[in-house]
């Protein structure tokens, strides 16, 4: 019995961190209901007005989508004399010849083309380079899948006006979110950090993070607050909480477009959500203690707790799923009493708060209510089920930045996909290599089954849905990541 009560205790402790973690949510959800009452003006800018801007574009083998890129930054409303493009080039491969042979296009606009032999930093350590030779007293930045508005720089630029700004964020949008089944259950992840998390943690000055892309800077905000590091895996992260301490204040304009593109294959997925999770864990190791240290108000200090550590939710569900097998086994044997785990239940609260974040965003967009209301009804369980499949992946990518063990900074595919005829499958830069991750994912969703089929033949019913969407959260995964792998 006494190991029934540590898993139990593993258990609730689990449950206990996603439910505080949900009130974080709540607190975001209650201030993105509250900007769509009260949404704050914009002024657009005065072309007499506008100052120096450098775009930059950082580079690493992109042949797909870099022409695309340049098409679309060469067309910003902006006057030529004060626009400087910058490609930041790290790329081994024809991408290279692409972009010299784009560049001859444009010889009216200033584009300084940087190429770098080696990858030191990876995309900071471009990123840093590029600014030392930046003319521009702004510095906007997009990455190669992306297609900014024309008018980005019109509509963010006016913002400096403030002094004490020294950043502004655009909302990413999605080029080919209809694309499959996965590029929709990640817009439905990504429309909720860019509408509820962002607009929450803005509207209430807490911290926010620059997205690494869509989104322009103070050059001296950036200098100020200790330049491009490359010790974590998002240097966007980093430098956001680094540049908040310093007392520089984020803008967010959720009402300003940046499209891109969504990786279409799990492989693709898998690569960009271990970078996440683990930068986030590696920032979180380097930032929070600071933070929870310094003078700021417990409502601050709280959102970044729950901001640094979104990445350990993941952590927090590996373990509630593992040790609710014994918890199991533990009441189908009478070890337990049911009323115990009904009591356990309130913990589920937490989800049911992420679950509306979820929707409270997915009805942001117009469309036909009753049309979203049919889409939602599959989408919100699918996306919390393949949430849960991801659990062992991105655990593993949260315990090694919080470690603190160092991996080398893995760039996401990108296919330059928007039509559903689009091919992806003869993208050269997927990988083709099955880790042995994969096996265990296909192992805990048949494990995960059959405990699904026994709870419906013993009649045990209390764990029955959270088994089932792990079950179904790991088959996908598995079916997905072995399909990507093996072409």
């Amino acid at each position: 019995m006494t190991i029934v009560y540590i898993f139990g205790f593993v258990y609730g402790l689990a449950m206990l961190f996603v439910l505080v973690y949900s009130l974080a949510q709540a607190h975001l959800l209650f201030h993105f209901i509250r900007y769509q009452k009260y949404p704050p003006p914009f002024r657009p800018a005065e072309l007499e007005d506008l100052p120096l801007v450098t775009v930059q574009l950082p580079i690493y083998n992109e042949r797909y989508v870099v022409e695309r890129l340049i098409e679309s930054v060469v067309a910003l409303h902006y006057p030529l004399d004060k626009l400087q493009v910058q490609i930041l080039d790290d790329s081994t491969d024809a991408t290279c010849d692409l972009i010299l042979n784009k560049i001859k296009e444009y010889p009216e606009i200033d584009i300084q083309y940087l190429h770098r032999s080696d990858r030191r930093g990876y995309k900071a350590g471009a990123l840093k380079q590029g600014l030392e030779k930046a003319k521009g007293e702004f510095v906007a930045i997009f990455d190669a899948d992306f297609v900014p508005d024309p008018d980005f720089l019109l509509n963010t630029v006016p913002h400096f006006a403030n002094s004490k700004v020294g950043m502004v964020q655009s909302r990413w949008t999605h080029l080919n979110q209809d694309f499959s089944v996965l590029t929709q259950l990640q817009a439905f992840a990504l429309d909720a950090h860019f509408l509820v998390e962002q607009i929450g943690r803005n509207r209430q000055e807490a911290f926010m993070n620059f997205n690494g892309t869509g989104g322009i800077w103070r050059k001296e905000c950036i200098v100020d607050s200790g330049d491009w590091q490359a010790d974590t895996l998002t240097e966007d992260l980093d430098l956001s909480y680094r540049a908040q301490a310093r007392g520089w204040k984020f803008v967010y304009r959720p009402d300003i477009a940046s499209p891109a593109e969504l990786p279409p294959v799990m492989s693709a997925i898998k690569s960009q959500q271990y970078r996440w999770t683990k930068g986030g864990a590696e920032c979180a190791r380097k930032h929070l203690l600071e933070v929870l240290k310094g003078d700021y108000t417990c409502k601050t200090k709280f959102h970044a707790f729950a901001h640094l550590l979104n990445s350990a939710v993941f952590i927090a569900v590996l373990l509630a799923s593992i040790s609710s097998i014994p918890l199991w086994w533990a009441m189908r044997q009478g070890w337990v009493e049911p009323g115990v785990f009904g009591f356990g239940a309130i913990f589920f609260a937490g989800f049911v708060v992420i679950a509306l974040v979820y929707l409270f965003s997915f009805f942001y967009s117009k469309g036909n209510f009753w049309k979203k209301s049919v889409q939602v009804f599959w989408q919100l369980p699918l996306f919390l089920s393949v949430s849960m499949g991801l659990a062992l992946h991105n655990s593993l990518a949260v315990a090694e930045g919080l470690l603190g063990k160092k991996s080398p900074f893995v760039r996401t595919p990108k296919f330059n996909l928007e039509q559903q005829n689009s091919h992806w499958k003869t993208n050269t830069y997927l990988s083709l290599k099955m880790p042995f991750i994969t096996v265990l994912e296909g192992a805990l969703a048949v494990l995960f089954m059959v405990i699904v089929l026994a709870s419906l033949d013993w009649g045990i019913y209390l764990m029955l849905p959270f088994h089932l969407m792990l079950a179904l959260g790991y088959g996908i995964v598995f079916y997905t990541s072995y399909k990507s792998y093996n072409l």
